[in-house]
Protein backbone atom coordinates (compact mmCIF):
# COMPACT_ATOMS: atom_id res chain seq x y z
CA UNK A 1 0.00 0.00 0.00
CA UNK A 2 2.64 2.67 0.69
CA UNK A 3 3.61 2.71 -3.43
CA UNK A 4 0.09 4.16 -3.54
CA UNK A 5 0.90 6.98 -0.89
CA UNK A 6 3.60 9.26 -1.68
CA UNK A 7 3.67 13.63 -0.35
CA UNK A 8 5.61 14.04 -4.09
CA UNK A 9 3.53 13.33 -7.24
CA UNK A 10 4.05 13.34 -10.82
CA UNK A 11 1.94 12.35 -13.90
CA UNK A 12 -1.37 12.80 -15.37
CA UNK A 13 -4.86 12.14 -13.99
CA UNK A 14 -6.13 8.73 -15.42
CA UNK A 15 -9.71 7.22 -15.59
CA UNK A 16 -10.97 6.02 -12.12
CA UNK A 17 -13.84 5.80 -9.75
CA UNK A 18 -14.25 6.54 -6.01
CA UNK A 19 -16.58 6.26 -3.53
CA UNK A 20 -17.99 9.22 -1.39
CA UNK A 21 -19.69 8.18 1.70
CA UNK A 22 -20.12 9.80 5.52
CA UNK A 23 -22.18 9.41 8.70
CA UNK A 24 -21.79 6.15 9.49
CA UNK A 25 -22.79 6.15 13.02
CA UNK A 26 -21.83 2.75 13.45
CA UNK A 27 -23.78 0.68 15.98
CA UNK A 28 -26.50 4.01 16.87
CA UNK A 29 -30.27 2.76 17.40
CA UNK A 30 -32.80 3.00 14.98
CA UNK A 31 -35.54 5.02 16.75
CA UNK A 32 -39.40 4.62 16.23
CA UNK A 33 -40.20 0.96 16.10
CA UNK A 34 -38.39 -0.63 18.87
CA UNK A 35 -41.80 -0.69 21.06
CA UNK A 36 -43.68 -2.45 18.94
CA UNK A 37 -44.97 -5.71 19.19
CA UNK A 38 -44.12 -7.00 15.69
CA UNK A 39 -40.70 -5.05 15.06
CA UNK A 40 -37.80 -6.54 13.35
CA UNK A 41 -35.26 -6.63 16.60
CA UNK A 42 -32.62 -8.36 15.17
CA UNK A 43 -32.79 -5.65 11.71
CA UNK A 44 -33.00 -2.21 13.74
CA UNK A 45 -29.78 -3.85 15.94
CA UNK A 46 -28.06 -4.53 13.42
CA UNK A 47 -28.64 -2.48 10.30
CA UNK A 48 -25.64 0.36 10.75
CA UNK A 49 -23.52 -2.53 10.58
CA UNK A 50 -25.04 -4.27 7.82
CA UNK A 51 -25.26 -0.99 5.67
CA UNK A 52 -21.28 -0.89 6.09
CA UNK A 53 -20.85 -4.23 4.84
CA UNK A 54 -23.17 -3.70 2.00
CA UNK A 55 -20.22 -0.32 1.51
CA UNK A 56 -17.35 -2.97 0.90
CA UNK A 57 -19.19 -5.84 -0.93
CA UNK A 58 -19.89 -2.92 -3.43
CA UNK A 59 -16.22 -1.47 -3.45
CA UNK A 60 -14.74 -4.84 -3.78
CA UNK A 61 -17.20 -5.68 -6.52
CA UNK A 62 -16.86 -2.92 -8.83
CA UNK A 63 -12.85 -2.90 -7.59
CA UNK A 64 -13.10 1.13 -6.77
CA UNK A 65 -9.85 2.66 -6.45
CA UNK A 66 -10.19 4.23 -3.31
CA UNK A 67 -13.25 5.42 -0.56
CA UNK A 68 -13.57 8.50 1.03
CA UNK A 69 -15.46 8.92 4.40
CA UNK A 70 -16.60 12.46 5.84
CA UNK A 71 -16.40 11.72 8.74
CA UNK A 72 -18.77 10.38 11.85
CA UNK A 73 -17.95 6.82 11.83
CA UNK A 74 -18.76 6.08 15.09
CA UNK A 75 -21.96 7.88 17.02
CA UNK A 76 -20.46 9.64 19.80
CA UNK A 77 -18.24 8.94 23.22
CA UNK A 78 -18.86 5.19 23.48
CA UNK A 79 -16.33 3.25 25.11
CA UNK A 80 -17.58 -0.21 23.45
CA UNK A 81 -14.51 -1.12 21.52
CA UNK A 82 -16.85 -4.26 19.55
CA UNK A 83 -18.16 -1.29 17.47
CA UNK A 84 -14.45 0.04 16.35
CA UNK A 85 -13.08 -3.57 15.33
CA UNK A 86 -16.23 -3.63 13.69
CA UNK A 87 -15.26 -1.00 11.58
CA UNK A 88 -11.54 -1.88 11.53
CA UNK A 89 -12.58 -5.95 10.20
CA UNK A 90 -14.42 -4.22 7.48
CA UNK A 91 -11.29 -1.70 6.62
CA UNK A 92 -9.22 -4.70 6.38
CA UNK A 93 -11.72 -6.35 3.61
CA UNK A 94 -10.76 -3.06 1.49
CA UNK A 95 -6.85 -3.57 2.50
CA UNK A 96 -7.12 -7.11 1.27
CA UNK A 97 -8.61 -5.87 -2.02
CA UNK A 98 -6.18 -3.06 -2.32
CA UNK A 99 -8.44 -0.43 -1.64
CA UNK A 100 -6.99 2.64 0.07
CA UNK A 101 -9.61 4.36 2.98
CA UNK A 102 -9.24 8.55 3.80
CA UNK A 103 -11.16 9.50 6.36
CA UNK A 104 -11.96 12.60 9.00
CA UNK A 105 -12.83 12.78 12.19
CA UNK A 106 -16.65 14.56 12.38
CA UNK A 107 -18.38 15.88 15.12
CA UNK A 108 -19.18 12.36 16.97
CA UNK A 109 -15.82 10.96 16.33
CA UNK A 110 -14.27 13.87 18.07
CA UNK A 111 -16.01 12.54 21.30
CA UNK A 112 -15.18 9.11 20.61
CA UNK A 113 -12.56 7.19 22.59
CA UNK A 114 -12.37 4.44 19.95
CA UNK A 115 -11.71 6.86 17.39
CA UNK A 116 -8.76 7.85 19.27
CA UNK A 117 -7.12 5.04 20.85
CA UNK A 118 -8.02 2.18 18.51
CA UNK A 119 -5.11 1.30 15.77
CA UNK A 120 -6.57 1.16 12.41
CA UNK A 121 -5.47 -1.45 8.66
CA UNK A 122 -2.45 0.26 7.44
CA UNK A 123 -5.11 0.85 4.40
CA UNK A 124 -6.74 3.53 6.44
CA UNK A 125 -5.54 6.80 6.18
CA UNK A 126 -6.58 9.31 8.58
CA UNK A 127 -5.84 13.27 8.24
CA UNK A 128 -4.55 15.41 10.93
CA UNK A 129 -7.07 17.40 13.36
CA UNK A 130 -4.49 19.64 14.02
CA UNK A 131 -3.93 21.57 10.32
CA UNK A 132 -5.30 20.35 6.92
CA UNK A 133 -2.97 18.04 4.78
CA UNK A 134 -2.68 16.50 1.68
CA UNK A 135 -2.70 12.68 0.48
CA UNK A 136 -1.38 11.70 -2.98
CA UNK A 137 -2.31 8.68 -5.35
CA UNK A 138 -0.07 9.41 -7.74
CA UNK A 139 -0.95 6.39 -10.15
CA UNK A 140 -4.02 8.16 -10.94
CA UNK A 141 -3.10 11.71 -10.09
CA UNK A 142 -5.24 12.66 -7.24
CA UNK A 143 -5.11 14.73 -4.56
CA UNK A 144 -7.27 14.68 -1.24
CA UNK A 145 -7.41 17.08 0.76
CA UNK A 146 -8.67 17.26 4.57
CA UNK A 147 -8.68 18.12 8.22
CA UNK A 148 -10.88 16.29 10.81
CA UNK A 149 -12.38 17.63 13.94
CA UNK A 150 -10.07 17.83 17.51
CA UNK A 151 -13.30 18.56 19.31
CA UNK A 152 -17.28 18.07 18.86
CA UNK A 153 -18.07 21.94 19.15
CA UNK A 154 -15.93 23.13 15.53
CA UNK A 155 -17.42 26.46 15.25
CA UNK A 156 -14.36 28.06 12.94
CA UNK A 157 -14.61 27.80 9.35
CA UNK A 158 -12.07 25.17 8.64
CA UNK A 159 -12.64 25.32 4.55
CA UNK A 160 -10.42 28.10 4.37
CA UNK A 161 -7.46 27.12 5.67
CA UNK A 162 -7.20 24.41 3.34
CA UNK A 163 -4.20 24.10 0.60
CA UNK A 164 -4.57 25.59 -2.77
CA UNK A 165 -4.78 22.57 -5.41
CA UNK A 166 -2.33 20.48 -6.91
CA UNK A 167 -1.53 21.48 -10.44
CA UNK A 168 -2.06 18.65 -12.67
CA UNK A 169 -3.74 16.43 -10.09
CA UNK A 170 -7.63 15.37 -9.30
CA UNK A 171 -8.07 17.95 -6.28
CA UNK A 172 -10.71 16.49 -4.03
CA UNK A 173 -11.56 18.65 -0.66
CA UNK A 174 -12.82 16.17 2.51
CA UNK A 175 -14.82 17.87 4.63
CA UNK A 176 -16.99 17.66 8.04
CA UNK A 177 -19.18 20.53 7.71
CA UNK A 178 -22.92 22.74 7.88
CA UNK A 179 -22.61 25.03 4.71
CA UNK A 180 -24.65 27.80 4.90
CA UNK A 181 -28.47 27.07 4.50
CA UNK A 182 -28.87 23.78 6.09
CA UNK A 183 -31.55 24.58 8.42
CA UNK A 184 -32.04 22.69 11.45
CA UNK A 185 -28.64 20.72 11.43
CA UNK A 186 -25.91 21.94 14.25
CA UNK A 187 -23.59 24.35 12.26
CA UNK A 188 -20.56 22.31 12.77
CA UNK A 189 -17.07 24.09 10.69
CA UNK A 190 -19.70 26.24 8.64
CA UNK A 191 -18.84 27.63 5.45
CA UNK A 192 -20.27 28.87 2.40
CA UNK A 193 -21.12 27.22 -1.37
CA UNK A 194 -18.41 29.88 -2.50
CA UNK A 195 -16.09 29.21 0.18
CA UNK A 196 -15.59 26.14 -1.58
CA UNK A 197 -16.15 26.76 -5.16
CA UNK A 198 -13.54 29.28 -5.23
CA UNK A 199 -11.09 27.42 -3.27
CA UNK A 200 -9.82 25.20 -7.25
CA UNK A 201 -10.91 21.88 -6.33
CA UNK A 202 -12.43 19.40 -8.30
CA UNK A 203 -14.65 17.89 -5.56
CA UNK A 204 -16.15 18.35 -2.39
CA UNK A 205 -16.75 15.43 -0.37
CA UNK A 206 -18.34 16.42 2.59
CA UNK A 207 -20.71 14.84 5.45
CA UNK A 208 -22.53 16.13 8.49
CA UNK A 209 -26.12 16.57 6.46
CA UNK A 210 -27.82 13.40 6.31
CA UNK A 211 -29.78 13.68 2.78
CA UNK A 212 -28.15 13.78 -0.24
CA UNK A 213 -27.63 16.91 -1.38
CA UNK A 214 -25.49 18.06 -5.12
CA UNK A 215 -25.28 21.66 -4.00
CA UNK A 216 -23.01 23.11 -7.06
CA UNK A 217 -21.14 20.91 -10.40
CA UNK A 218 -17.86 21.67 -11.49
CA UNK A 219 -16.51 22.04 -9.17
CA UNK A 220 -18.79 19.43 -7.72
CA UNK A 221 -20.08 19.76 -4.37
CA UNK A 222 -22.37 16.92 -2.18
CA UNK A 223 -23.32 15.35 0.63
CA UNK A 224 -23.65 11.65 0.33
CA UNK A 225 -26.27 11.39 3.33
CA UNK A 226 -26.01 8.53 5.56
CA UNK A 227 -25.36 5.34 4.60
CA UNK A 228 -28.52 3.95 7.24
CA UNK A 229 -31.66 5.60 7.93
CA UNK A 230 -32.59 6.13 11.64
CA UNK A 231 -35.44 7.35 12.26
CA UNK A 232 -38.87 8.60 10.36
CA UNK A 233 -36.41 12.58 9.57
CA UNK A 234 -34.63 10.33 7.65
CA UNK A 235 -36.47 8.91 4.47
CA UNK A 236 -35.89 7.63 1.44
CA UNK A 237 -33.36 5.44 -0.24
CA UNK A 238 -30.05 5.87 1.92
CA UNK A 239 -26.18 5.07 0.75
CA UNK A 240 -23.12 6.39 -0.83
CA UNK A 241 -22.49 8.46 -3.65
CA UNK A 242 -19.95 6.93 -6.70
CA UNK A 243 -18.03 8.88 -8.56
CA UNK A 244 -16.38 8.28 -12.22
CA UNK A 245 -13.44 10.82 -13.16
CA UNK A 246 -11.78 10.52 -16.49
CA UNK A 247 -8.94 13.24 -18.20
CA UNK A 248 -9.60 14.93 -14.60
CA UNK A 249 -13.38 15.44 -15.10
CA UNK A 250 -16.50 13.83 -13.31
CA UNK A 251 -17.97 12.07 -16.17
CA UNK A 252 -20.73 10.34 -13.64
CA UNK A 253 -21.67 10.94 -10.27
CA UNK A 254 -24.58 8.34 -9.38
CA UNK A 255 -26.27 6.86 -5.95
CA UNK A 256 -25.69 3.13 -4.66
CA UNK A 257 -28.17 2.18 -2.13
CA UNK A 258 -26.94 0.59 0.61
CA UNK A 259 -29.58 0.27 3.27
CA UNK A 260 -31.02 -2.70 4.80
CA UNK A 261 -34.50 -1.11 6.03
CA UNK A 262 -35.90 2.25 5.00
CA UNK A 263 -38.26 5.08 6.34
CA UNK A 264 -40.58 6.60 4.54
CA UNK A 265 -43.99 8.60 5.31
CA UNK A 266 -46.99 7.65 3.13
CA UNK A 267 -49.95 10.15 3.34
CA UNK A 268 -53.71 8.89 2.63
CA UNK A 269 -56.03 11.39 1.25
CA UNK A 270 -59.55 10.23 2.73
CA UNK A 271 -61.31 13.42 1.79
CA UNK A 272 -64.99 13.01 1.52
CA UNK A 273 -64.39 9.83 3.23
CA UNK A 274 -67.85 8.40 5.04
CA UNK A 275 -66.65 5.29 6.61
CA UNK A 276 -64.15 3.34 8.10
CA UNK A 277 -64.44 0.55 5.46
CA UNK A 278 -63.29 3.49 3.19
CA UNK A 279 -60.14 4.46 5.14
CA UNK A 280 -59.28 0.80 5.23
CA UNK A 281 -59.53 0.29 1.44
CA UNK A 282 -57.22 3.92 0.31
CA UNK A 283 -54.90 2.94 3.47
CA UNK A 284 -54.26 -0.78 1.95
CA UNK A 285 -54.20 1.06 -1.85
CA UNK A 286 -51.49 3.82 -0.95
CA UNK A 287 -49.23 1.47 1.20
CA UNK A 288 -49.59 -1.61 -1.26
CA UNK A 289 -48.21 1.46 -4.08
CA UNK A 290 -45.10 2.41 -1.95
CA UNK A 291 -44.32 -1.27 -1.05
CA UNK A 292 -44.04 -1.73 -4.72
CA UNK A 293 -42.34 1.49 -5.56
CA UNK A 294 -39.36 0.43 -3.55
CA UNK A 295 -39.53 -3.24 -4.95
CA UNK A 296 -40.11 -5.26 -1.67
CA UNK A 297 -37.65 -3.21 0.08
CA UNK A 298 -37.75 -3.53 3.97
CA UNK A 299 -39.71 -0.07 5.28
CA UNK A 300 -40.50 1.75 8.75
CA UNK A 301 -44.20 3.38 7.34
CA UNK A 302 -45.63 6.84 9.12
CA UNK A 303 -49.31 6.28 8.07
CA UNK A 304 -50.60 9.73 7.56
CA UNK A 305 -54.66 10.37 7.29
CA UNK A 306 -55.09 13.56 5.32
CA UNK A 307 -58.33 15.60 4.25
CA UNK A 308 -61.37 16.88 4.54
CA UNK A 309 -63.92 14.11 5.90
CA UNK A 310 -67.28 14.14 8.17
CA UNK A 311 -65.55 11.07 10.16
CA UNK A 312 -62.86 13.17 11.60
CA UNK A 313 -64.04 13.06 14.92
CA UNK A 314 -65.05 9.38 15.09
CA UNK A 315 -61.37 8.68 13.58
CA UNK A 316 -59.98 10.83 16.41
CA UNK A 317 -62.20 9.11 19.04
CA UNK A 318 -61.22 5.59 17.91
CA UNK A 319 -57.71 5.86 17.57
CA UNK A 320 -56.78 2.53 18.55
CA UNK A 321 -59.04 1.03 16.10
CA UNK A 322 -57.46 3.17 12.97
CA UNK A 323 -53.98 2.08 14.45
CA UNK A 324 -54.74 -1.68 14.43
CA UNK A 325 -56.68 -1.34 11.34
CA UNK A 326 -53.39 -0.19 9.48
CA UNK A 327 -51.29 -2.54 11.23
CA UNK A 328 -53.12 -5.28 10.00
CA UNK A 329 -53.40 -3.68 6.01
CA UNK A 330 -49.40 -4.11 6.93
CA UNK A 331 -49.07 -7.79 7.87
CA UNK A 332 -51.49 -8.64 4.80
CA UNK A 333 -48.93 -7.01 2.62
CA UNK A 334 -45.94 -8.97 3.84
CA UNK A 335 -43.17 -9.45 6.38
CA UNK A 336 -41.68 -6.61 4.43
CA UNK A 337 -43.38 -3.76 5.78
CA UNK A 338 -43.84 -2.35 9.43
CA UNK A 339 -45.65 0.78 10.80
CA UNK A 340 -43.57 3.57 12.71
CA UNK A 341 -47.03 5.28 13.48
CA UNK A 342 -50.29 6.50 12.54
CA UNK A 343 -50.76 10.06 12.42
CA UNK A 344 -54.53 11.22 11.82
CA UNK A 345 -54.17 14.87 10.00
CA UNK A 346 -57.45 14.89 9.27
CA UNK A 347 -60.13 17.55 9.43
CA UNK A 348 -64.22 18.40 9.99
CA UNK A 349 -65.89 19.13 7.21
CA UNK A 350 -65.58 23.17 7.40
CA UNK A 351 -68.79 25.64 9.27
CA UNK A 352 -67.97 29.27 8.84
CA UNK A 353 -67.01 29.32 12.16
CA UNK A 354 -64.03 26.41 12.37
CA UNK A 355 -62.60 28.40 8.40
CA UNK A 356 -62.07 31.57 11.26
CA UNK A 357 -60.03 29.03 14.02
CA UNK A 358 -57.62 27.88 10.78
CA UNK A 359 -56.52 31.13 10.99
CA UNK A 360 -55.39 30.51 14.52
CA UNK A 361 -54.21 27.12 13.91
CA UNK A 362 -51.73 28.06 10.80
CA UNK A 363 -50.72 31.37 13.21
CA UNK A 364 -49.13 28.12 15.51
CA UNK A 365 -47.99 26.33 13.03
CA UNK A 366 -46.29 29.07 11.47
CA UNK A 367 -44.88 29.60 15.19
CA UNK A 368 -43.50 26.04 15.66
CA UNK A 369 -41.82 25.86 11.87
CA UNK A 370 -40.26 29.24 12.61
CA UNK A 371 -38.78 26.93 15.93
CA UNK A 372 -37.44 24.70 13.82
CA UNK A 373 -35.19 27.22 12.09
CA UNK A 374 -34.14 28.89 14.93
CA UNK A 375 -30.64 26.97 15.61
CA UNK A 376 -29.73 29.42 18.63
CA UNK A 377 -33.29 28.06 20.28
CA UNK A 378 -32.35 24.66 19.28
CA UNK A 379 -29.64 25.18 20.87
CA UNK A 380 -30.16 26.54 24.31
CA UNK A 381 -33.20 24.18 24.42
CA UNK A 382 -30.99 21.10 24.15
CA UNK A 383 -28.32 22.90 26.52
CA UNK A 384 -31.05 23.47 29.39
CA UNK A 385 -32.75 19.73 29.02
CA UNK A 386 -29.37 18.51 29.26
CA UNK A 387 -28.53 20.10 32.61
CA UNK A 388 -32.38 19.48 34.05
CA UNK A 389 -32.35 15.97 32.84
CA UNK A 390 -28.12 15.41 33.80
CA UNK A 391 -28.78 16.86 37.57
CA UNK A 392 -32.28 14.88 38.12
CA UNK A 393 -31.43 11.57 36.50
CA UNK A 394 -34.57 11.32 34.55
CA UNK A 395 -32.93 9.23 31.84
CA UNK A 396 -30.86 7.05 31.88
CA UNK A 397 -28.24 8.54 29.15
CA UNK A 398 -28.83 6.33 25.32
CA UNK A 399 -31.09 4.16 26.86
CA UNK A 400 -34.22 5.79 26.68
CA UNK A 401 -35.40 7.85 23.48
CA UNK A 402 -36.85 10.78 25.38
CA UNK A 403 -33.26 12.04 26.44
CA UNK A 404 -32.43 15.31 24.69
CA UNK A 405 -29.49 14.96 23.31
CA UNK A 406 -29.46 16.82 20.14
CA UNK A 407 -31.58 18.99 17.84
CA UNK A 408 -32.26 15.86 16.41
CA UNK A 409 -34.16 15.44 19.36
CA UNK A 410 -36.08 18.60 19.89
CA UNK A 411 -37.04 18.78 16.22
CA UNK A 412 -39.04 14.92 16.94
CA UNK A 413 -40.50 16.60 19.77
CA UNK A 414 -41.59 19.45 17.63
CA UNK A 415 -43.31 17.27 15.18
CA UNK A 416 -45.01 15.77 18.23
CA UNK A 417 -46.25 19.10 19.29
CA UNK A 418 -47.47 19.58 15.91
CA UNK A 419 -49.39 16.62 15.73
CA UNK A 420 -51.14 17.19 19.37
CA UNK A 421 -52.05 21.00 17.84
CA UNK A 422 -53.96 19.78 15.11
CA UNK A 423 -55.74 16.95 17.18
CA UNK A 424 -57.07 19.24 20.12
CA UNK A 425 -57.47 22.14 17.65
CA UNK A 426 -60.01 19.47 15.87
CA UNK A 427 -61.79 17.98 19.20
CA UNK A 428 -62.30 21.73 20.00
CA UNK A 429 -63.86 22.04 16.77
CA UNK A 430 -65.93 19.06 16.80
CA UNK A 431 -67.35 19.65 20.75
CA UNK A 432 -68.63 22.97 19.43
Amino acid sequence: MDQLISLIGTGGVHLFTFVHCADLHLDSPLHGLSGRADAPIDQLRSATRRALENLVDFCVRESVHFVVIAGDVYDGDWKDYHTGLFFRKCMARLGEAGIPVFFIRGNHDAASIITRELRLPDNVFEFSVLEPETHYLEDIGVAIHGQGFAKRDVRENLAISYPDPVPGYFNIGLLHTAVQGQAGHDTYAPCRIDDLRHKGYDYWALGHIHMRQILHEYPHIVYPGNLQGRHIRETGAKGCTVVRVDGGRVVDLRQQPLDVLRWEVCEIAIDGVTDLHEVVDRTASSLAKLTHAHQGYPLAVRAVLTGETEIHGALLGDEDRVYAEVIGIAQDIGSHIWIEQVRIDTRPVATAEQRLDQATSDWLVSALQAARGDVHLLDQFVRDMQSTQDRHGYFDHGADTSYIRSRDDVLRLLDEAEAMLYAQLARGSDQR
